[in-house]
């Protein structure tokens, strides 16, 4: 392991070589945080996507998500083993200033995310408060459209700026909950808060009037995709205050099988070749099965009286009520 101060292996370049120069902000168990250099705020999404740009205040997740998508970027920083991105984080420095520069230069009513590949609310979160950072600057902005995805009750604390920026902007909190089944979610989501404190957290945006929805991502064939499951999640989504639901189907890029099939193989071995043959032939399994999906999500939030997505709100002069 380099220290701060130590030269970086020679050769790398780029965000290989910040992260090898990355200082030790703090250990614990097997999990090291660093902080790393900030470039650039603001990444620009892919076309079609719901929004046009992301945020993600860190590099690397903590909550260890066997299915996660997002573990190829860590071999960006030449880190190439699966464990490395939950338990190498990276804090984004120089968040505010940089933000505060980019922001001036965009349409912020396209759309802007925060947390699209690594949780916004991460254990790190609590220590170094990086997202927490990023939205005081977005509580002085004004016609953004802002949204933020997170799997953990730590949203809550920042309810006070929440409600400050739903004031004059359009946001949305998006609340992944892949299943109630406690025992299935600890399995799936080791470090990552219990469904029923996601479900606590969505009552309390609620109840301060922030516009919040539960995201049952992604939805495992055979494994979450039931539509009691998909009811017992949504029924209770409605009752905590949600306004919208919306799931999409499992996608498995290689980085993300060298993980998932192992768990399969532990877990649910009698699916492993299930998995295998599909996933390895269409890593977004394409076809009839995602039809079926979308339209039984759609049966089961149309039950409850759910969008599936953040209503269209021009309104802000009602925002002025908060």
């Amino acid at each position: 392991m380099l220290l701060f101060g130590d030269s970086p292996p020679p050769g790398l370049v780029g965000i290989a070589r910040l992260a090898a120069k990355s200082e030790v902000l703090e250990a614990k168990r097997v999990v090291q945080y660093f902080e790393i250099a900030c470039q650039s705020v603001l990444n620009r999404t892919r076309p079609g996507m719901p929004f046009a740009w992301s945020i993600n205040p860190y590099r690397g997740c903590e909550f260890g998500c066997k299915y996660c998508y997002a573990r190829y970027t860590h071999e960006f920083m030449e880190l190439r083993e699966s464990v490395d991105f939950e338990d190498r984080i990276y804090a984004k420095s120089n968040l505010q200033p940089i933000l505060k520069r980019e922001l001036t230069k965009i349409d912020g009513t396209k759309g802007i995310c925060i947390g699209t590949a690594t949780d916004p609310y991460q254990p790190a979160e609590r220590r170094f408060e990086r997202t927490r950072a990023v939205l005081e600057v977005f509580a002085g902005q004004e016609g953004v459209d802002l949204s933020i995805t997170t799997k953990s009750d730590l949203v809550k604390r920042d309810v006070d700026l929440l409600v400050k920026i739903a004031k004059k902007n359009r946001l949305s909190v998006n609340m992944t909950i892949t299943t109630l089944d406690v025992s299935l979610a600890r399995a799936l989501e080791p470090r990552a808060p219990r469904p029923e404190l996601r479900l606590k957290a969505v009552r309390v945006l609620a109840d301060a009037g922030i516009c919040v929805g539960v995201f049952p991502n992604p939805i495992m064939p055979l494994i979450t995709d039931q539509e009691a499951r998909l009811d017992q999640l949504a029924k209770a989504a409605k009752d905590h205050g949600a306004r919208y639901f919306g799931g999409g189907v499992l996608f498995l890029m290689p980085c993300s099988r060298r993980v998932f099939f192992p768990f399969l193989e532990q877990r649910f071995p009698h699916l492993l070749r299930r998995y295998q043959e599909r996933y390895e032939a269409d890593p977004y399994l394409k076809g009839p099965y995602k039809d079926t999906i979308r339209k039984r999500v759609a049966e089961v939030r149309d039950r409850y009286g759910l969008q599936s997505a953040p209503p269209p709100r021009p309104e802000l002069e009602s925002q002025k009520l908060f």
